[in-house]
């Protein structure tokens, strides 16, 4: 996964809409035979309801990886914050924060975990 939004980097470059990235970064995932849905709804639970609140996650990967996606200047702390709390409230154990923003695209991944023994 972390390849391909490589080679969408190096090819497209930093600075477009993050809808661009998403729509291509999906397009490839597919073309290389991986399940992957988009916008997928994030709800909420409290006590026996369930909140459909507006939480939505980019790319959700083999049902199993949240790919949350950027294209600004900097990520900050809150965005992984955000990533984490998706997988909470998911029960997924792993995500990708990728910022297509950075120059250089290996600066702009971050993983993040939820309950995983490193």
């Amino acid at each position: 996964m972390v390849d391909v939004a490589l080679a969408i980097h190096r090819k497209l470059g930093p600075g477009l809409l993050e809808s661009v990235y998403l729509n291509v970064l999906t397009y490839e995932l597919r073309k290389r035979g991986l399940h992957v849905a988009t916008e997928v709804p994030i709800p909420v639970i409290w006590e026996d309801i369930q909140l459909e609140v507006g939480f939505r996650a980019d790319l959700i990967v083999e049902h199993s990886v949240i790919v949350e996606l950027k294209s600004i200047e900097a990520v900050s702390p809150v965005h992984k914050k955000i990533l984490l709390t998706y997988l909470r409230l998911s029960d997924k154990r792993l995500g990708l924060l990728i910022n297509f923003g950075e120059e250089l695209l290996k600066d702009g991944i971050s993983r993040v975990v939820n309950n995983l023994i490193e």
